[in-house]
């Protein structure tokens, strides 16, 4: 009878309460679990029912599967996803398969990590997951079954095994992804000669109930202890072509120089090309002089790649497959064979090339105010280097540089200073992204890792790609010809809307009421520099910006703040620049090896070029790493200084300040406490003492175990005692000499969350 009175009791829930609750809940719910939530009866029934009808007919919620409802737009309860990228924080990230990456309103997901024994996920990885909602745009998935991808290779090193041999196994195969917990026993039959050390590809077999899965060695790479084999564990375990089908090869090697004919005689002209010294590809060259009203006149000269790579060809369907180069320490994995890339489509100092050039007019502003595309022959006066050319720059000019001083070199700083003032004006966003260099002695040995130094002259050559981009985009858009245009949107609103808490506990104040420009965040980063937040406010605005992408549709570039742009000056080593030569020859009649696109297949090349790139990307981050890792391994045990580079629920990613490389603090080394991890602030926080490790604060680390098979750098922070809250603990009554590291650790697995 109490129960009965209880239930006449309730009120009934209206419907804003129920659509919060049905918002709130991570997985579809059901009648059952609305009405046990809000304690309803069976005398309820009718007007819950009614209730839910109306909400589904009305588009508040909708119903999905087994009759269970979720909010309107919600993903399905069990999902396939591909895996799109890993963020800075180490987590994976996902979306469904088939949506597109700029579709608007897309929730972020974050894949949990593997199970131990199963294959590693990566980049481009298919499966199916579980997923529940965490909050109304972001979603936690549960792998339930890999569907395509690594599953049935594995990239590792040759190991022998005393205990395996007894039962006619060779040894096993230690994976050299980081993130792969399981190894695999190989039989003598199997095991195809390799030798113990050695990095091998092997092909996962059929799996026996008892014991480790097993593998057959399929490929044998060389010995692990070499450094020029870290670069071909990245090359395998992302599957990057390395091999040219013969027809490719056929067209490359045929291919011959060209004749001046109808092109534009630039070869009197001296166009210089400046890269980095370890270039292995030269595919634009740069010249400028001053004009008469102030301005200046410059020419950008691009390797006409065009003119070789015709569409439909074999070489172009490689070279769309590949999408781009991939850059190794110690070696380029190239778009297009070396006949080309190396030599015909490379702008070696005096020979004859084939180029698709643009003259700009600047006005003494920096301003673009008249461009003129032309299709060339042009003979590099020299090929120069960036140290080179900033030491001239800065009067210390050697044997090359010293006569190109005057005619060449200051031109080319009066125009970049002018179009450093039209960059200003616009306020693009200038963060500063270090990368590390990896600098190897004459027999491939590691001689240091550094973070890459950068002058004024990267920043010249940078100025005038920027507005040959530009010119190629508008003449595009002025004709009215489809392009593939390189765009980058604002920042999502609600990674904004995250930042603000952070900024406003700093007495920072974040633009509102307004359409954010890349100059907000530019006043941000001024007013914080110099101070102990500077690396964490930098790391917090490069994570809430969006990333650039390849699409028909022109929305302009928010981080440069330019309402068109387009690559154009690398088709040597990015398929994306290619096509937007070839729309350039068509809509500006140029001759031949044009091509239009219109925007469905333009469309879906975008976002094949969007995955190429990211698998480069992380291919290359990685190599880098092993390097690292190799290079840090002869010094376990030193003491050096870095700041944390990211926060996660597993521990704390620091960056070190020599060579740029990230580390793992595991949580589980931390001083004991149970550990909360405080997303919005971006920090681990402990419940009994109050130690807080926040992003971009510097620390002091030592290297505990630097794994150059896997990349993998594991640390241990030296904490000082200012980290804990004496306070906290004299509010629970702790008695002195109990403090930090004196306490009974907790059982295992309540470490932290």
């Amino acid at each position: 009878m109490a129960r009965r009175r209880d239930r006449e009791q309730v009120t009934f829930p209206d419907r804003d309460a129920i659509v919060a609750f049905i918002r709130s809940s991570p997985t579809a719910v059901g009648k059952r679990e609305i009405a046990r939530h809000f304690g309803l009866g069976i005398e309820h029934r009718g007007a819950l029912k009614a209730l839910l009808r109306e909400l589904e007919e009305t588009g508040s919620v909708e119903r999905g599967p087994g009759r269970r409802l979720g909010p309107r737009d919600a993903l399905p309860e069990v999902t396939m996803l591909v895996i799109t990228d890993i963020d800075a924080d180490g987590e994976l990230l996902a979306r469904p398969v088939g949506a597109r990456a700029d579709e608007e309103g897309q929730p972020r997901i974050f894949v949990q990590p593997e199970r131990r024994g199963t294959p590693a996920l990566v980049v481009g990885t298919r499966l199916l997951a579980r997923l529940s909602r965490t909050s109304p745009d972001e979603y936690q998935a549960r792998p339930i079954r890999i569907m395509e991808g690594d599953a049935g290779r594995v990239v590792g090193v040759f190991m022998t095994d005393a205990r395996l041999k007894g039962g006619g196994f060779a040894g096993r195969i230690v994976p050299t992804d980081r993130r792969q917990k399981i190894e695999y026993r190989v039989a003598m039959a199997d095991a195809g000669g390799a030798e113990p050390g050695e990095l091998v590809v092997g092909e996962v077999l059929p799996r026996s109930r008892m014991g480790l899965p097993q593998a057959a060695v399929v490929e044998r790479l060389g010995d692990m202890a070499s450094p020029r084999t870290f670069s071909l564990v990245a090359i395998h375990t992302h599957g990057i072509p390395t091999e040219f089908p013969a027809a490719a090869l056929e067209e490359a090697e045929a291919a011959r120089p060209v004749a001046l004919g109808q092109r534009e005689d630039l070869r009197d002209l001296p166009l210089v090309t400046i890269d980095g010294a370890d270039a292995r590809d030269f595919d634009d060259a740069v010249w400028a002089e001053p004009a008469a009203d102030g301005g200046w006149n410059a020419v950008v000269a691009i390797a006409d790649v065009a003119h070789y790579v015709r569409p439909g060809s074999a070489l172009d369907r490689e070279a769309r497959r590949r999408g781009n180069s991939v850059y190794f320490p110690d070696r380029v994995v190239p778009m297009l064979p070396e006949a080309l890339s190396n030599d015909l489509c490379s702008l070696r100092p005096a020979e004859p090339r084939a180029c698709f050039a643009v003259r700009l007019r600047i006005d003494a502003d920096g301003r673009l105010v008249g461009h003129r595309f032309v299709r060339g022959l042009m003979r590099s006066a020299a090929r120069l280097t960036y140290d080179q050319v900033q030491a001239a720059a800065d009067g210390r000019p050697d044997d090359v540089t010293g006569p190109l001083l005057e005619p060449v070199i200051r031109p080319l700083y009066g125009a970049f200073a002018a179009l450093l003032q039209a960059r200003a004006k616009r306020g693009t966003l200038d963060l500063d992204l270090p990368e590390r260099q990896v600098i190897l002695g004459p027999d491939g040995h590691i001689d240091r890792v550094v973070p890459r130094r950068r002058y004024d002259s990267h920043r010249l050559i940078e100025e005038l790609m920027i507005a040959a981009n530009v010119a190629a985009a508008d003449a595009a858009s002025d004709r009215q010809m489809p392009c593939l245009y390189r765009i980058h949107d604002a920042p999502d609103p609600a990674k904004v809307e995250a930042l603000r808490p952070v900024l406003d506990s700093l007495g920072l104040r974040l633009a509102r009421g307004q359409v954010l420009k890349p100059h907000h965040f530019n006043d941000i980063i001024t007013r914080v520099a110099g101070t102990p937040h500077a690396a964490m406010v930098h790391d917090l605005i490069l994570r809430s910006q969006a990333q650039a992408q390849y699409r028909p549709e022109n929305i302009g570039h928010f981080g440069l703040a330019l309402r068109r742009y387009a690559h154009f000056t690398s088709p040597i080593r990015r398929y994306a620049d290619l096509a937007v030569h070839r729309a350039l020859i068509v809509a500006l009649g140029l001759g031949d090896g044009g091509e239009r696109q219109e925007t469905g297949p333009l469309d879906e090349l975008g976002e094949h070029l969007g995955v190429t790139e990211r698998r480069a990307a992380v291919a290359e981050r990685e190599s880098v790493d092993r390097y690292t890792a190799a290079y840090l391994s002869e010094r376990i045990g030193t003491e050096v200084s870095g700041r944390i580079g990211g926060v996660t629920r597993f521990g704390l990613f620091v960056t070190l300040a020599e060579t740029g490389a990230d580390g793992l603090v595991p949580v589980s080394t931390l001083p004991t406490d149970f550990y909360d991890h405080d997303a919005k602030s971006h920090a681990l926080v402990g419940r009994r003492w109050g130690r807080t490790y926040r992003l971009g604060e510097p620390v002091k680390v030592r290297i505990v175990e630097a794994d150059a098979a896997t990349g993998g750098l594991v640390l241990s922070l030296l904490d000082p005692e200012d980290r804990w809250s004496p306070g906290i603990a004299a509010a629970r009554g702790d008695r002195p000499g109990t403090g930090p590291g004196r306490e009974r650790r907790p059982p295992r697995g309540r470490k932290s969350r």
